[in-house]
């Protein structure tokens, strides 16, 4: 607010006058006519020197002793949105603490480009945290953030190529901000991988030289998708440490075999991030010789020392040897705790050091290398379990019995699950249809083999001095990993991808490992004390509307907001607020 002087028919006239911003543009709005000068001059000693003293003081009232004058004959734009979020606010303190407007910034000193990466990098995490959508839609929702963004479409896209590239040392970064701000605990090291289907019929072709070998595969490829679908995919693969929050990605081609991914990520993080030892904690289809090969002890030369794992072990993929020792009933005791949803399992358990030899490949590709390792093997029964398993292969067997009933029904893609139970299956290459007159039957001695091993299931490690307590809590810790791809699947809505190019895929994967980081570290803060799902809408609903001149009416508030009030040391809680006072909030804290 400011004192505003004007020359009428040769007098000067005063009048108090408030600035605000509409539709980008400075306009001024008179808030109170005082009068002409030289009849405020019989009043007041120095009018001029009063009422500016007058309007300094107004402007730093309190929100109570403003006056908004508000027109109920006011009409909206065509096309005109006067609700903004500031819920962003909140993850935009986070991706200030981690650096990464920093990071982006010094970057791009040394490019070229007219654009700047971290305006649209941020724009992008913001959305994809709080309104997932394509990027198109996220260039377009643009104006439902306080920040002004000064980029085109083009641009966009375009910067997706730089992110790509930074993928990597970006995740180094991240990590090295992690250790300030919280703290990490790089010792154990949660892996697993998921994968992304595309809306597209067909592969990515491979790359050859002129000789036919191999120069590059193709990265959008049908393979084992994880919810059975016929779509080409990409894979990632997710490493996270003890407390829930990422410590590095990485991506794959979806004709890849998951369980080759294990390693380069290993390898990659100990050489950047300085970890010296990590131990590797994955499911069961992670649990390979070669892997393991590699954490029990083959890894001195460029990873500075032996790591360790702890895997799940399938019962039914195991040796003679191994199925023989779990279901003999000497060994096994009682034991009784409270899962992660406050329910009351009961179990029996044993453990074992066992020497146990691996085979490896030999340079000619063929496992002819062995290796003798020795490891802590644990199993379990509980009953629970065995109703559990024995009603997920009951659904799949009505399946495959109704298969067998009406072969026409099915093709490769829906019989799968079901195909695996049924003898002389067979399908036509062209189409994928089972041909006409062949004689289907239940695979009995299959399922009966199966049932021999319901409700049992094992855990093997390097880690023998460990535990089998400490074991089992390291390991139960992978639900969060699996929360994790969930929360990137459902929450932040990455799949389907749209996008094209490698690189394209690659930033993509990038936006939401950081949105996911920024979560996990929120979520950290709240000390775990609200769902992810939860702490997303509270932020999602603290937006507002544009009331007239530079007021903005909040209509939400709850005790998540009130928790974030305290961790960050902001003030959340009026309902009305100028737009001095909400720059003041999104102002970068370092």
């Amino acid at each position: 607010m400011f004192l505003k002087k004007s020359v009428s028919n040769g007098r000067v006239f005063l009048s108090l006058v408030q600035g605000y911003r509409e539709n980008g543009k400075v306009k001024h709005k008179t808030i109170e006519k005082i009068g002409y000068l030289d009849e405020l001059e019989k009043v007041y000693d120095d009018p001029i020197a009063h009422f500016k003293s007058v309007a300094k003081e107004r402007s730093l009232a309190t929100p109570d002793e403003r006056k908004l004058e508000v027109s109920l004959t006011q009409r909206l734009a065509n096309n005109a949105s006067s609700r903004k979020n500031l819920g962003y606010a909140i993850p935009k303190r986070i991706y200030s603490l981690l650096g990464i407007h920093t990071f982006l910034q010094n970057k791009q000193k040394h490019l070229n480009i007219g654009y700047n990466l971290n305006s649209i990098f941020s724009l992008l995490v913001y959305n994809r945290f709080l309104f997932p959508s394509s990027k198109k839609k996220s260039f377009d929702r643009r104006d439902f953030f306080f920040e002004s963004y000064d980029f085109s479409l083009d641009d966009l896209y375009r910067s997706l190529d730089y992110f790509a590239r930074y993928s990597e040392s970006i995740q180094k970064h991240l990590h090295e901000k992690v250790c300030e701000i919280i703290g990490r605990d790089g010792k154990l090291g949660y892996y697993d991988v998921t994968n992304y289907y595309f809306e597209i019929p067909y592969n990515d072709e491979d790359e050859y030289d002129d000789n036919g070998v191999l120069i590059k595969k193709g990265f959008r490829k049908k393979g084992p998708s994880k919810e059975h679908r016929p779509d080409p995919i990409v894979q990632m693969g997710l490493l996270m440490d003890s407390n829930g929050i990422p410590m590095a990605f990485n991506t794959f081609s979806g004709g890849d075999s998951e369980k080759t991914s294990l390693i380069p990520i290993i390898r990659r993080v100990k050489k950047d991030y300085g970890l010296k030892r990590i131990i590797a904690v994955a499911d069961r289809g992670l649990n390979t010789s070669d892997n393991t090969a590699f954490l029990a002890g083959t890894n001195d030369d460029d990873c500075h020392g032996h790591d360790g794992y702890v895997y799940g072990q399938s019962v039914l993929a195991a040796d003679k040897e191994f199925k023989a020792w779990v279901i003999n009933p000497e060994g096994y005791v009682h034991s009784k705790e409270v899962d992660k949803n406050g329910e009351e399992v009961i179990f029996t358990h044993k453990s074992r050091i066992y020497a146990k030899t691996i085979q490896l490949e030999n340079r000619q590709g063929k496992r002819s290398l062995k290796m003798t390792i020795y490891q802590k093997q644990m199993a379990y029964y509980s009953q629970k379990y065995a109703e559990k398993q024995k009603r997920e292969r009951e659904i799949v067997l009505k399946k495959a019995r109704d298969l067998i009933a009406n072969p026409g029904k099915y093709t490769r893609a829906t019989s799968v699950g079901a195909a695996g139970y049924i003898n002389n299956i067979k399908f036509v290459k062209e189409t994928g249809e089972i041909p006409d007159g062949v004689k289907l039957s239940l695979k009995l001695e299959k399922i009966a083999e199966e049932e021999k091993y319901d409700g049992y299931y094992s855990i093997v490690t390097s880690e023998k001095e460990l535990s089998d307590q400490e074991i089992r809590d390291i390991y139960r810790g992978l639900w969060e990993i699996e929360e994790s791809f969930k929360i990137i699947k459902s929450e932040f809505k990455a799949r389907p991808v749209y996008l094209r190019t490698e690189s394209h895929i690659n930033a993509h994967f990038l936006i939401c490992f950081v949105a996911l980081l920024i979560l996990r570290v929120l979520e950290y803060k709240l000390h775990k004390k609200y769902p992810v799902k939860q702490i997303r809408e509270s932020l999602i609903r603290y937006s507002c509307s544009h009331l007239d001149q530079n007021y903005y009416l909040f209509d939400y508030r709850d005790e998540i907001l009130q928790s974030l009030e305290r961790i960050f040391d902001l003030d959340l809680g009026n309902k009305i607020m100028t737009s001095a006072e909400i720059k003041k909030i999104l102002q970068y804290h370092k």
